[in-house]
């Protein structure tokens, strides 16, 4: 290759890389000023006064949305909620090697934290509606993917708090990341003494903090902003060192519960899949199926409608079921008799035989029903027409008729709940009829029908 080659395929290189470097660069004049930055950020650390009764009133809306499981509801209260200021506040702390700050901060947030717990506990307390619903329970068992979540969440909302022009990006990572929702959980599990819904919605909430923080620490690095310098460097080593224990501390569950989330859902798509490829084609119906993980043996019971899975084809059949679920996994399969024990059949007996002693009055009801059923379908029947002798009429009298339908529906009045009946013809001609056509034809099929009213469609 030629010198001038070299050089050529060096400069687009450096060209390439300097278009890189500009596009994805952080610093550019959109970059808000750092003393600005910081003072926004701060301006956020501090609960007290409106920024609390905000925290609390917030904490009180998403616990009424967790409590009816209403979705909105708890988004409505992630943008209304101002916790995320002290956990950027840690973050930036720490990227500037401020140690008071980050104090400020982490009291802030504990007096945050505590709040929440606290009026939602109250609330869960005083609420006559107990259950956990699935908006609740779905913040009880944190995986390695809200991990994720919290620090690309918190990436953006960080980065888009460094700009001049602020946008959406903040509310949206307080929706995303789900600040909220864990702290009126864990309220909900103290309040009902759900030990797991509390520590399980506290781990997620520490997840969300943990994260966001060390995403705002990288952000802040990234932007260069001015450090602090520690009067002992033995101190700063020591923090650096707390901070790293955090973060692993915090990540090495999540690992291990998103691993089990993974195997989780791998079993029961397996399931799914052998139900599809191996139990259906057999001719037999799957009414139910309840999939069970387990780490030391999952199981999979599926019951069957249809001629019964005996001698070789369920032997088969489980064998293939070990292949390809492991040797671990256990297939239960109900039919028959299996389904309804003797003891079932005799409560059925007896409940059918109460049933019939005492239920006249049911069965003439059923009667009543019937009857006027019958007479719907007889008074349909004889308001019925062949459209067949209609459409071969029609067309002798009307040449460019090309389609043709025609039906009596049934009409109800919802304000007086009265029923009546009513004429649509369907019409197409090959040439649009005019006003006098279209007379001629409505009066012709009041005639062949006899009804005063007709519904006439032209296409």
């Amino acid at each position: 290759m030629s010198q001038s080659s070299t050089q050529q395929n060096n400069n687009l290189g450096k060209d390439i890389q300097s278009w890189l470097k500009e596009l994805f660069d952080l610093r550019d004049i959109d970059n808000a000023h750092e003393r600005d930055a910081k003072k926004e950020i701060r301006k956020g650390i501090i609960f007290k006064g409106a920024n609390l009764w905000i925290l609390i009133f917030a904490i009180l809306v998403c616990s009424v949305g967790l409590n009816v499981n209403s979705t909105a509801v708890i988004i409505g209260a992630m943008l209304i909620s101002p916790i995320m200021g002290p956990i950027m506040g840690i973050g930036l702390g720490m990227g500037i090697n401020d140690f008071q700050l980050i104090v400020k901060a982490a009291k802030n947030l504990g007096i945050a934290v505590l709040m929440s717990v606290l009026a939602s506990a109250l609330y869960f307390w005083i609420s006559p509606l107990d259950d956990a619903q699935s908006e609740l329970i779905s913040r009880t068992a944190p995986n390695f993917y809200d991990v994720l979540i919290a620090f690309f969440g918190g990436t953006a909302g960080i980065v888009a708090g460094s700009r001049k022009e602020k946008s959406n990006a903040v509310p949206g990572v307080a929706i995303a990341t789900a600040l909220m929702p864990p702290l009126c959980t864990a309220g909900y599990g103290l309040a009902q003494f759900e030990w797991g819904f509390f520590f399980g919605a506290l781990y997620l909430f520490c997840i969300n903090c943990v994260f966001i923080s060390l995403s705002t620490y990288f952000i802040v690095r990234l932007l260069r902003y001015r450090k602090k310098q520690f009067e002992d460097s033995v101190r700063e080593a020591r923090v650096k060192t707390y901070i790293a224990f955090i973060v692993i501390a915090t990540i090495i569950p999540s690992i291990y519960t998103a691993f089990n989330v993974v195997k989780k859902t791998v079993f029961e798509q397996s399931c799914e899949s052998f139900v599809r490829e191996v139990i259906n084609p057999t001719g037999r119906t799957v009414i139910k199926k309840v999939k069970t993980y387990r780490q030391d043996a999952s199981i999979f019971e599926v019951t069957l409608f249809g001629d019964r899975v005996e001698g070789e084809e369920l032997a088969l059949i489980k064998n293939l079921f070990r292949q390809k679920l492991g040797e671990k996994s256990k297939l239960i399969i109900y039919q028959g008799a299996d389904v309804v024990g003797e003891e079932d059949l005799a409560s059925l007996k007896n409940y059918m035989e109460e049933y019939r002693d005492n239920s006249t009055e049911v069965f003439n009801e059923k009667d009543s029903i019937i009857r006027a059923l019958q007479s719907q379908i007889h008074r349909l029947e004889e308001n019925s027409f062949d459209v067949v002798a209609f459409s071969n009429e029609a067309k002798s009298v009307f040449p460019e008729l090309e389609e043709f339908s025609i039906s009596d529906n049934i009409f109800r009045d919802l304000v007086d709940e009265s029923i009546d009946t009513m004429v649509i013809a369907y019409t197409s001609f090959t040439l649009a009829p005019n006003p006098n056509e279209i007379e001629k034809l409505t009066d012709w099929l009041k005639i062949k029908t006899k009804k005063d009213s007709i519904i006439l469609i032209i296409e």
